[in-house]
């Protein structure tokens, strides 16, 4: 490989179109995080990583991925998390890969591709899939104003690859895009596409995470339990049932609160994950936990 290479994978997303409380980038799939997926692949095709990471996770990051990997804070916007990626490649750095660790699959081999064709002469190179379905436009009213070719369309991935002299340019005469292509599009540059790869799917939602799963090639293992629970009724006890009080009915003897459905639910997971029952870890031999709810 000629010529330093850099490539910049913004993970600052928050995760909020996954619904998850964590940045999307350190969501698990099988036994790595995202960004860690992400990282593994792009590595020996690169001579740097750059991690764009959210600012209030910075530690997380730095601890998960390591020194071999440049951890820093991203922005509002991906292209904010892209330029200040730019700012902390090597000053050697010729060619640019821009990854986003949603497309944690993407392979190895994918960003070598594109690194070819960077090499071959292109300053700009993107992976994309045929378009399989019919696309059109519609007005504000939802009305059909369009039908594309589809055969001109391209679902286009990343790693988006580029002369690192050219991104800069892009982005210096464009603020924002949703992707940087676009911003090289914009500022006048060829952009070559090429074939992309199934894998490099955009991991946004669960189901996305679902189907993540099949290209990995990881068997995940259910585990089923049964959980049951009975107790006496007892006078002048509350009545605890699925996590409410029923106040007026009769109680049940027990322990701590006696909510047969809670602890038969509680039971059963218990069951599925060969951690002992309900009894064994929150057992009458444990006051601590009397008339617990």
């Amino acid at each position: 490989m000629s010529g330093h290479v850099a490539a910049i994978i913004a993970a600052a997303g928050s995760g909020v179109r996954f619904g998850a409380d964590i940045p999307k980038a350190l969501i698990q799939l099988g036994n790595q995080t995202l960004i860690e997926h992400a990282v593994a692949a792009i590595s020996p095709a690169v001579d740097q990583v750059v991690v764009t990471a959210p600012a209030s996770h910075l530690s997380e990051f730095k601890s998960l991925l390591g020194d071999a990997v440049t951890v820093v804070a991203g922005g509002q916007t991906r292209s904010e998390s892209v330029r200040a990626g730019l700012a902390a490649v090597s000053s050697e750095t010729e060619f640019v890969l821009i990854h986003d660790a949603a497309r944690a699959l993407a392979s190895t081999d994918l960003a070598n591709r594109v690194m070819s064709a960077l090499q071959d002469g292109q300053v700009a190179v993107i992976p994309g899939l045929l378009q399989v379905d019919t696309i059109k436009s519609i007005d504000a009213n939802g009305y059909v104003t369009a039908t594309a070719n589809r055969a001109e369309l391209r679902n286009i991935q990343t790693p988006q690859g580029f002369e690192l002299s050219t991104l800069k340019k892009a982005h210096a005469a464009n603020g924002e895009g949703t992707d940087d292509a676009s911003l090289v599009e914009s500022a006048g540059f060829k952009v070559l596409v090429i074939d992309g790869e199934e894998r490099a799917l955009k991991i946004t939602t669960p189901a996305d995470l679902t189907n993540a799963y099949n290209f990995l090639g990881t068997n995940r293992e259910f585990c089923t339990g049964v959980g049951v629970d009975s107790h006496a009724f007892e006078a002048g006890r509350e009545l605890w049932l699925g996590c409410i009080n029923w106040p007026g009915e009769v109680g049940v003897a027990g322990h701590s609160d006696g909510d047969v459905a809670a602890h038969a639910i509680c039971d059963s997971l218990f069951a599925a994950t060969g951690l002992g029952d309900l009894g064994s870890n929150f057992g009458v031999d444990r006051p601590e936990y009397a008339g617990a709810s």
